[in-house]
């Protein structure tokens, strides 16, 4: 069992950055990879950034590809989104997730935090 929380949301203007955290609570939190995604109410969860359990391998959604960066701190068992050059369509609730493997498709992750609230205003 992984419990995650996400913190780091919060409201800022376009062209600005934020950084999201994603604390686990697994002493096992190395075996896992880590994803973020993200969702606005009345769509569908949107894949934003993946990585592996070694951080060695990464993948982005083309629409942040550029902009975030994820990492991880498997001796802090964290996970972090730097996000840059934000735009209002950013504006989400973003939620990281734990899974056996690295992949897009947020069925393949078996943990979820709660979520944390990024608004982007023009």
């Amino acid at each position: 069992q992984v419990q995650l929380v996400e913190s780091g949301g919060g409201l800022v203007q376009a062209g600005g950055s934020l950084r999201l955290s994603c604390a686990a609570s697994a002493r096992t939190f190395s075996r896992y990879a880590m994803g973020w995604f993200r969702q606005v109410p009345g769509k569908e969860r949107e894949f934003v950034a993946a990585i592996s359990w070694s951080g060695g391998s990464r993948r982005y959604a083309d629409s942040v590809k550029g902009r975030f960066t994820i990492s991880r701190d498997n001796a802090k068992n964290a996970l972090y989104l730097q996000m840059n050059s934000l735009k209002p369509e950013d504006t989400a609730v973003y939620y990281c997730a734990a899974g056996s493997v690295l992949d897009y498709r947020g069925s393949e992750y078996d943990y979820w935090g709660q979520g944390t609230q990024v608004t982007v205003s023009s």
